[in-house]
């Protein structure tokens, strides 16, 4: 007998609700918030606003874009964080509410989790290969950058992440500095293909072991622009994409450096991407072709799963769902990470 699964995902700005058929997607909806474009950065309290008012007609949606009713569904999985605790509170209180309704069991689900697990979205008519257990995943997002080995859909264990910001952070707040618009990353992914990656070189950190580090790479960032517009005012116009490519190019071997050393010292020869940033172009190009030199297998994700979604909320619920691992209704959200 199928298994119908309800996901909630509220992290931060996006609100999200899919429907899933065992392992299978049927809908994947997203409510998108331009509002904070304006502010440089998300406002927490606008999007928690927003969030109650997308909520309702995007379950909605979603479960018509299914073909399910309500009283289909036997589990709803939400995400319970890390994230914003008033985006998280708004997901969490409506699904503890779809819950009691229908009376099915809640499920929560721990957002950087689900990342990784975006990697067993099966989609209709569509064979698609997945990692093999264990494998490593490199997890990039705006507040995350963690190599995690995955030993099943459940057990996971971080054995690199940053001691400060997050390789997400570094391309928004460089991207900041040269006056960029918010969200920064994909504008510098877009003219680091017109520049040069070579044109200018900046810091790398030096940390034992597989945790990394950016607060370096942006302090060096900011003073070598500092001291270029002593001496040319229009130095970041006139080498913007050289600078984008270089900064990329900078972000992209820190992180495959260490993925590297954790892939030969650990013996995995399974890696995939997962988060936000694994939608850059200059970082799957780098994975690629570090695979081919280590013969790796690699696992990048569909472009559509790599920022929050609730369709990767769905399919980890779906996991946990199988195992009996349900939520309390009195289970807070909570905004700290969490593994």
């Amino acid at each position: 007998m199928s298994t119908y699964i309800l996901g909630i995902e509220s992290s931060c700005d996006d609100t999200s609700a899919a429907v899933f058929k065992d392992e299978v997607i049927l809908s994947n909806r997203i409510a998108n918030q331009d509002v904070h474009k304006s502010y440089g950065g998300v406002v927490p309290e606008l999007a928690s606003r927003a969030h109650q008012q997308n909520i309702i007609p995007v379950v909605d949606q979603a479960l018509k874009d299914a073909g399910v009713d309500a009283k289909d569904i036997n589990a709803v999985a939400f995400t319970r964080g890390p994230g914003l605790m008033g985006s998280l509170l708004v997901g969490t209180s409506f699904a503890k509410g779809f819950a009691l309704a229908n009376n099915i069991p809640l499920v929560e689900v721990n957002h950087l989790h689900a990342h990784v697990l975006a990697h067993f979205i099966k989609e209709p008519n569509e064979d698609t290969e997945h990692p093999e257990f264990p494998f490593l995943c490199l997890l990039v997002s705006g507040g995350n950058s963690q190599i995690v080995l995955v030993k099943s859909y459940t057990e996971m264990e971080v054995v690199g992440q940053t001691i400060d910001d997050a390789a997400g952070e570094a391309f928004d707040k460089c991207a900041k500095v040269m006056d960029l618009p918010y969200p920064g990353g994909p504008l510098i992914d877009k003219l680091a293909k017109e520049g040069n990656p070579d044109a200018f070189q900046f810091a790398k950190p030096r940390i034992k072991g597989y945790d990394y580090s950016f607060s370096g790479l942006k302090t060096s960032f900011l003073y070598f622009l500092r001291d270029q517009l002593k001496f040319n005012p229009d130095f970041i116009e006139e080498n913007k994409r050289d600078l984008c490519a270089s900064l990329q190019k900078t972000i992209v071997d820190i992180l495959l450096d260490k993925l590297e050393k954790a892939a030969k010292d650990l013996k995995v020869n399974q890696i995939a991407l997962a988060g936000g940033v694994s939608a850059n172009s200059g970082l799957r190009e780098g994975l690629v072709s570090l695979a081919q030199k280590r013969k790796w297998k690699t696992f990048i994700p569909k472009f559509a799963y790599t920022t929050d979604n609730a369709a990767m909320i769905a399919i980890t619920g779906y996991f946990k769902f199988q195992e009996g691992q349900y939520a309390n209704h009195e289970d807070a959200p909570f905004s700290r990470v969490v593994f």
